[in-house]
Parts: C-alpha cells; sequence; structure tokens
C-alpha cells in the first residue's frame, strides 16, 4: 500500500503541473488579446486615427502590442501579436496567435516600443498563410496608412495597398518600415490557448470562441470610429 501510495505521488505532481502549464499557456494567451483590445482603444482615442471606411472596406487586421524596434547599426524588430479575417457575415474571426520579425541596415541607435497595428486588404494573404509564413515588401508591400476620424476621411485615397501599417510610440504616430520584416503564424501559441490540434486556418474561418476576453476585442474592433 505505501509503495501505491509512493507511486502515486510523481503522478499527481506531473498531473498539477500538466494543469498549471495549461492554465498559464490560458492566462498568457488571454493577456496578449487583452493588449491588442488597449491597443485598439488607445488608437480610437487618437485625434488623428485609422479611419473608419478603411476597416469597412478592408477584410484583415494584424495588432502587435509592444512590438521591439531596436538598433545598433544593424537593427531589428520583434513582437507577437494576433490577426483576424472577416467572415461572410461581416463578423471578426476568433484570433490567430502571430510573430513578426524583422531587420533592416543603416545607422540606428536604440530601442523603441511601438504598438503596431496592420490593415490588410484581402484576408487571403492571411488564411493562406496557415502554419507557414510571408515577408512583407516581398510577397506583399506594406504603405504608410491614410489617417482620419470620420468614416469619409480617407475618400481622398485610393485604398489600393494591399497592406497599410500604423505605429504608434508614446501617444504619437511614428514612422517605422515593416518592409522586409517576416509574419508567421505562432503554433505553438494557438496550440497553448486553443489545444493542440488548433489550425490556423480554421480559427479563421470561425468566430465560435466564447472567451470573454476575445468578445471584448471583437466588440471593441466592430466599434472602432
Amino acid at each position: 500500500m505505501k509503495n501505491l501510495r509512493f507511486l502515486g505521488l510523481p503522478l499527481l505532481l506531473s498531473m498539477f503541473m500538466m494543469l498549471t502549464s495549461a492554465a498559464w499557456a490560458q492566462e498568457k494567451g488571454i493577456k496578449k488579446i487583452n493588449e491588442a483590445t488597449v491597443v485598439l482603444k488607445d488608437f480610437s482615442k487618437m485625434k488623428e486615427t485609422i479611419p473608419h471606411q478603411l476597416l469597412e472596406e478592408y477584410e484583415g487586421i494584424v495588432i502587435i502590442p509592444k512590438l521591439i524596434n531596436a538598433g545598433f547599426g544593424i537593427g531589428g524588430k520583434r513582437g507577437q501579436g494576433l490577426a483576424m479575417v472577416k467572415l461572410p457575415d461581416g463578423k471578426w474571426s476568433d484570433p490567430v496567435f502571430i510573430t513578426l520579425t524583422g531587420g533592416s541596415i543603416g545607422f540606428q541607435i536604440g530601442v523603441q516600443s511601438v504598438d503596431m497595428v496592420l490593415v490588410f486588404h484581402h484576408k487571403g494573404v492571411l488564411t493562406e498563410v496557415k502554419d507557414g509564413d510571408f515577408t512583407i515588401g516581398g510577397d506583399i508591400s506594406a504603405a504608410a496608412g491614410p489617417v482620419g476620424r470620420s468614416s469619409t476621411a480617407s475618400t481622398d485615397y485610393k485604398l489600393e495597398a494591399e497592406v497599410y501599417s500604423y505605429s504608434r510610440s508614446k501617444g504619437l504616430f511614428a514612422g517605422i518600415s515593416i518592409n522586409g520584416s517576416n509574419l508567421a503564424i505562432n503554433k505553438s501559441a494557438n496550440a497553448d490557448f486553443y489545444g493542440a490540434d488548433a489550425d490556423s486556418g480554421e480559427i479563421f474561418n470561425r468566430a465560435t470562441s466564447t472567451n470573454a476576453a476575445i468578445a471584448k476585442l471583437k466588440a471593441t474592433l466592430e466599434s472602432f470610429k
């Protein structure tokens, strides 16, 4: 009997560690979703913000809180965020966790943390990535996005760019080039949050999550004006 109890202790400890790890992974995902919601709210409070018309006409969005932009001669960028696309009924999909990395060469020094939003013209650019990646500026190009508050603020723009980028640092728009950066599906983060069999293509095609943080994120995006 003592031997059975002794053998059971490691098993219980292992189960406890697995449950704790799963809970931690969920909390990590929820934290990132909440950070993305804050980014959208902060953008909406700015005098010149992302035009509502752009979000109405474009089909995908990537939100990267606290993107690190660092350099000392050779620069680098790295950030983790999430991507969403519009479904046929106009609703936003559940978020897919992504990672953006990039580098640049030129005179630069220092470290900067920025909140970044990328707005995609066609959702296929994101949904077809699946579990791979693509290069911004190579596979597709990104341009600095138009700004305005009303739904008609961007009527002077043709809105033909595949990706419009917006970056904000210390309450102000920051001009940061992301051409040459790599956008990849964060498979481990998606598996931790949605389950081991999570597939980015399936997540992009649904809006079934009942998670409160995701619901708040979608409501913030849909009310972005």
